[in-house]
This record gives C-alpha cells, structure tokens and sequence, in this order.
C-alpha cells in the first residue's frame, strides 16, 4: 500500500543503501513515521542539505509522516561524520537562532497539515534533561567502544594523528543514537533517514532500540551527492549555494541550475526536482538530440527555482536571465541590477573620476573585458563592446549619468564577457 517510497528512490538513483530488506514490508504495512536530522551550523541550509529534506518529502508522498529533527542539542557537540578536523563549537545562543531561522525552510518543501503532516522536533528538548550520569549508565552502556572507534567517520579521525578526535566529538554517535530512541518511544518512529555518510550512526540507533526496547527500526541513505567531475554539490567559487535568498539570490540560485552541464543534468532532474519519471526521460531525450536548446537545464533551474523562491521571484530571475543574454538591462529595477552584478566580475570607480568623462577605451583596460589598451581599442574598433547593452563606438566617453540604477555601469565584450563597475562617491 505505502511502499513506493522505495521505488521512488530507487529510480530517482537516491537509495544508497538500507539496513534491512523487511524494510519495504514495513512500509507497505501501514503508515509509518520517519526522520531525517539537520544540523544548527548555520542560520541557512545548503542545496546538498536539500537532499535530507528531499527524502523526507518523498516518504510524505508515499503516505508516511516525516519528522524533521533540528539539532539544537547535538548542535552543540558537532557530528564528526564527514570532518577531518575538529569542529568549532557553536554557543548555545548561535545554535538556537540557527535552529529557528531553518524552521522556514522545511516550511517550503513539506506539508504540516493532514493525518501525516510533518513536525518539527528539537532535540534540546529531550537531550537537556537527561544527566550526564544516565547517559552513561542507561544508554552508553549498550556501546562497544571497539565498534565506535570502526566507524567511518571516527576511524578517519583516528588515522590523522594530527587532528584525531576529541572525546566530545566521539560521543556524537550515542547522542544520535538516543535521539532514535526517543522518537521511537514518544512519536512511533521507526525509521531514520540520511546521506551514505549517517549510515554508521543510523546503525547505532537500530541497535539501541533493539537492546532496551525490543523494538524493531530501520534506516535508509541516499548517496552524497556530487558533480560528474566527483565535486561537492552546492560547492562553486563564489561559495556554496543556499536555500534562503538572504545568502543566495534568486538570480543567482537559478543561474547555478542554469551552468549546470549536460553531463549532470538528468541526474539532477531526478535527485533534486519532484518531475515524474515521463517528464525526465522526455528532458532526456531532448538532451541527447538537441542538446543547443538546453530545455534539460532551463526546467532544472525553473523548478528548482519555483519550489525554493516563489513563483514571483522565479519570473524575476528568469527576467534578469534573459536580460543579460540580450543586453536589455535598462529595463531592470536596482535589485536586480545588484543581483547581476554581485554575480559579475567587478571594479570600482569614483564618481568624480567620471565627472569629466573617461574615453570607453581607458574605461574597459584593465576590466575582464580588456587585458590591454591594445585589446580594448581593437575589440571597440570591431565593434565587440557594450555599455549597458547598447554597443559602443571608439569615440564614446563614459560619464556618471550613464549608471544604472544602483550606481552600476554594465560593460559586455562579445556575448558573455560581462564586467561590472560600481560608482563611488
């Protein structure tokens, strides 16, 4: 009845692995509860924590009730899982507004009304009480220090004698366990949900359940998430790419979709978007014949786009989009301006430098437009530059009142060689 869960991951390449085959008749036996933790390190989330958030919608889809667990207590221990070094501890103050500014996020992707709608649980809330003696006594005794120490993510740490492990971080792996534990007992949860990397932990929690309650629980992992070229998703030059508009813009998040190449883009289709298994294969083939129309790419950043923004602001973005493509920026607004520019290699320049005038060729050597004063008098003699989408002879002088809204001067060599300055005062 409610195992397409499964299937769903399977053909989507999401499922990494399981700690059971009963899990898909555990599934198809009734409404179940599941859940995926987040970690408090920053006020945002990142498009590879989207995957946690992903598996938890679809266990939704399928009929199930998923449990979002944010980490204000595990948040102020640190999961070594994945980390070569020690982390930095947060203060309880730092953890606990992360915790609250991520609420908005899970707010986006999952549902919290209806029979399975989804909660939000803190695992402050049930960490705190508990005193650092019964830790010890009731939960840490059913640990084997032997096992702890084979885990991945603290073997790793162990191999490096310069970074090695603190005690703190060691104990992670019990605190994650007991957050299993207790959902299991007080919200009929049984199943836990991560990347590859938790599976370890994921385990622990299984056999925590199974020592003190007799219980049966389960787990499931997607793969960590890379680039075809083996990079860490959400990862560019500019930084990681975030799920909140604060830290990423719209334009720029529906730019990175956009970049995104053709060797990654069907992949992407079926990890990160909700489209049914026609409606990629229908992406893929127009890939693969006519790969110039990009139709895979411009779907990716516009759904992705629209679940994480709005429909507003994907109509905003995919404006800004095709403004740069066709010079037509005079016809947007400050903001988004900004958005491109921010975006954009950039220099800055004083207004009063531009009182009197500067000759287009001074004004574009030493951008990215133009190395040289040779390269720039040749690329304006063959007519290959623009100044705010509007192409530009040798004899033109660029003056203040040619800033656009936001005090910033567009200059374009060719078709993508975009460079901003910003005027100063």
């Amino acid at each position: 009845m409610k195992n397409g869960f499964l299937d769903e991951l399977t053909w989507r390449g999401l499922l990494h692995q399981t700690t059971s085959p009963e899990l898909a008749a555990h599934l198809s036996s009734g409404a179940r509860a599941g859940y995926a933790g987040f970690d408090p390190t920053s006020d945002s989330l990142t498009i590879g924590n989207f995957m946690g958030i992903k598996l938890l919608a679809h266990l939704q889809r399928a009929g199930h009730r998923p449990i979002v667990v944010s980490g204000g207590g595990t948040g102020l221990i640190g999961d070594p899982s994945g980390k070569s070094a020690e982390r930095q501890l947060l203060t309880r103050e730092l953890v606990e507004h992360n915790v609250r500014c991520q609420q908005r996020i899970f707010e986006r992707f999952l549902d919290f009304q209806g029979t399975n709608g989804a909660v939000i649980r803190n695992n402050i809330d049930w960490l705190s009480p508990v005193s650092y003696l019964e830790m010890l006594r009731d939960v840490g005794k059913h640990f084997s220090v032997n096992q702890m120490i084979a885990r991945d993510s603290v073997a790793s740490r162990l191999e490096g004698r310069e970074q090695g492990i603190s005690y703190t971080e060691f104990s992670y792996m019990i605190l994650q366990a007991y957050d299993f534990l207790h959902l299991y007992r007080r919200e009929g949860c049984t199943i836990q949900l991560g990347g590859s990397d938790q599976f370890g932990n994921i385990v622990s929690g299984i056999d925590l359940i199974r020592r003190i309650e007799q219980g049966e629980s389960f787990g499931a992992t997607c793969p960590l998430v890379t680039t075809s070229d083996g990079q860490k998703i959400g990862k560019t030059e500019k930084g990681a790419i975030w799920l909140t508009a604060d830290k990423t813009s719209p334009y720029r998040f529906y730019q990175y979709w956009l970049n995104t190449t053709d060797a990654d883009a069907v992949k992407f289709l079926r990890w990160f978007t909700f489209l049914d298994h026609d409606a990629v294969q229908a992406l893929a083939h127009s890939l693969a014949h006519e790969p110039g129309k990009r139709e895979a790419q411009k779907t990716l950043a516009a759904e992705m786009t629209r679940m994480t923004h709005g429909a507003a602001e994907l109509a905003r973005a995919i404006a800004t989009s095709e403004a740069i493509f066709s010079g037509d920026v005079r016809s947007l607004d400050a903001a988004q301006i900004a958005e491109i520019a921010a975006d954009l290699p950039s220099t800055e320049v004083a207004a009063s430098a531009l009182s009197a005038g500067v000759g287009i060729v001074d004004f574009i050597t030493g951008t990215t437009c133009a190395a040289s004063k040779r390269e720039a008098r040749e690329f304006v003699q063959n007519g290959a530059v623009s100044v705010n989408g509007e192409k530009v002879g040798a004899d033109f002088t660029v003056r203040s009142e040619h800033a656009l809204p936001g005090g910033v001067i567009l200059v374009r060599r060719g078709k993508k060689a975009y460079h901003a300055v910003r005027i100063t005062n």
